[in-house]
């Protein structure tokens, strides 16, 4: 068992740092009951008066539900605080109040006058900012798709972790065209995916629109949409007519 330095604090100084821990624990205490715990008791539907959570516009209840994620965030952090109180209490009582839980040093009485909850001298006190840190996955996830994209390699051409996202895409998001990846794609949902233009299953255009038997035989052609871009853009042959002329044809 290591031997920590006892606290630089003086019996007075000591007096002090108690009672100003009790003060803030009672006043905390006081806080959470009177509000009931940020009125997070009451449910969403009856801080608003409406008979349901659920309205006909979203948006609506905006600003409510807003004010409940605070509300949250607040509620935490005074439980968060409240319990830090404790710890420093209970370190008052065992006497390993004032000394550094790391290096045992002492926390000097200025430090601990600005932050009495203080477990930790200036040198040693714990990254505050863990939030920032990303999570250890995305080192194997990253770039997007991660191990599954095979885009970036020259001898791959099959279906990878990306196609696989272009078809679940594909059947719609909650994004609109103003959040697609190419800014110009006319407002035209069908364009809003990731490399929508992609051919998918297959090299050539004409590959996707023309068929033939199970013998090679009888060939025909499936004016889709993509059909109707390869002859937007000027190619095809004598076999591949707008459907306006087969129109004006049959007409």
């Amino acid at each position: 068992m290591t031997n920590h330095p006892q606290s630089s604090l003086s019996a007075d100084q000591l007096q002090r740092l108690t009672g100003i821990l009790r003060e803030e624990k009672k006043w905390l205490e006081e806080h959470l009951n009177d509000n009931e715990h940020m009125g997070l008791g009451d449910s969403q539907r009856v801080q608003t008066g409406e008979l349901s959570a659920y309205d006909n516009h979203p948006a609506d209840l905006g600003t409510e539900t807003y004010e409940r994620g605070k509300d949250i965030a607040l509620l935490e952090n005074a439980e968060r605080h409240l319990t830090d109180i404790d710890e420093a209490l209970a370190r008052i009582e065992d006497h390993s109040y004032g000394t550094c839980r790391t290096c045992g040093k002492a926390i000097p009485y200025e430090r601990l006058q600005a932050v009495p909850t203080t477990a930790y001298c200036v040198e040693h006190v714990p990254d505050p900012h863990s939030s920032d840190r990303r999570p250890v996955e995305e080192e194997v996830l990253a770039p997007p798709f991660g191990r599954t994209s095979l885009d970036e390699l020259d001898d791959q051409n099959q279906f990878d972790g990306e196609d696989a996202w272009q078809i679940v895409e594909s059947w719609g998001s909650s994004n609109s065209p103003a959040m697609a990846e190419n800014p110009n794609v006319s407002n035209h949902y069908n364009e809003m995916e990731i490399e929508a233009d992609e051919n998918d299953g297959y090299v050539e255009a004409f590959e996707s629109f023309v068929a033939t038997d199970m013998y090679g035989q009888r060939v025909s052609v499936v004016r889709n949409q993509a059909y109707r871009d390869y002859l937007r853009g000027g190619e095809g042959d004598g076999l591949l007519e707008p459907d306006e002329l087969l129109e004006d044809r049959y007409d």
